[in-house]
């Protein structure tokens, strides 16, 4: 009886279970020590919320403790909530036990905690890291791309203003901008820091971050997407398996995400519960201690 209690909630007691794992139940993060917690605890999530909606916390609803009125990244210049919230983040960012990943949108975001971070790269970072990147018909990478590459190799951790004075004037911001976001997307490059005179800083991944970034490397693509697909889970308590393969079919393929969720389905690691009448992946409950942990956590 037990077993089958757990197999039936109802939409209200799946908000409210999201709102208490979110911070967004009037209990918000205020300190460091309070940052990495909630970081740790939901795995990665958006700085600002995302329109359309993206089922996934943000840093913003945690510090403020509510998801109401909200600022988006677009507007958050004017809101001295966001302003606090960065600084916060940013000290994350200093002390590794965060990451910026350039997976939905470069203005806004993404947050990684220090312990899943080594299953991301697994996914979209590259294999040999230290292998500088070279323009060409097939490349991803534009000659603008692999030229800061170069720069950030050789002089970072380095500010993009301070990019652009090495670069030459003749480079824009904008250009500038889009052949950072390249390098980012991949992994190749980090943001590190933020000066208010000089704005972001950047530095080359495998340097900042060498132990995640030799994990991430010596992890297969299924095992890094079953660890982020359980705590995934573990922070949206429930969802609908096509809603699950939306959120990760933006960077990687929806096929992988099948099979991956098809092995944890075979493991029983994960279940189906029924939320008002739409059945949900969930983590299973007599499974949560063997869930996959990045990182090692708990050793």
């Amino acid at each position: 009886m037990a077993r089958s209690s757990q197999l039936l909630m109802t939409d209200q007691e799946l908000q409210q279970s999201r709102r208490e794992k979110w911070r967004l139940d009037g209990k918000p993060i205020r300190t460091i020590e309070q940052a990495r917690t909630f970081l740790e605890d939901v795995g990665f999530c958006l700085m600002f919320p995302k329109r359309p909606p993206l089922l996934v916390p943000t840093f913003i609803g945690a510090f403020v403790g509510s998801e109401d009125r909200l600022p988006e990244w677009q507007h958050a210049f004017k809101d001295p909530r966001a302003a606090e919230a960065t600084e916060l983040m940013v000290r994350l960012l200093r002390e590794r036990t965060a990451f910026e990943a350039n997976l939905f949108d470069e203005n806004n975001g993404f947050l990684v905690s220090a312990s899943a971070f080594p299953y991301f790269y697994a996914l979209v970072g590259e294999r040999n890291p230290k292998l500088a990147p070279r323009p060409g018909s097939r490349s991803p990478y534009s000659a603008l791309a692999c030229d800061a590459f170069e720069l950030i190799t050789r002089d970072g951790p380095i500010s993009k203003q301070k990019m652009q004075e090495v670069l030459g004037g003749s480079v824009s911001f904008p250009a500038l901008d889009d052949a950072l976001g390249e390098l980012w997307s991949k992994l190749r490059i980090t943001r590190v820091d933020y000066k208010p005179s000089e704005g972001s800083v950047w530095d080359v991944l495998y340097r900042w971050a060498p132990d995640a970034v030799k994990e991430g490397v010596g992890l297969s693509v299924l095992e890094a997407l079953s660890a982020l697909l359980s705590k995934y889970l573990d922070s949206v308590i429930a969802i609908e398996q096509a809603d699950l393969e939306i959120f990760f079919g933006n960077f990687i393929a929806r096929s992988k995400v099948k099979d991956a969720v098809n092995a944890l389905l075979a493991a029983r690691e994960l279940s189906f519960v029924m939320v008002n009448g739409r059945s949900m992946l969930h983590i299973t409950p007599e499974k949560v201690a063997a869930v996959p942990v990045p990182r090692n956590a708990g050793r």
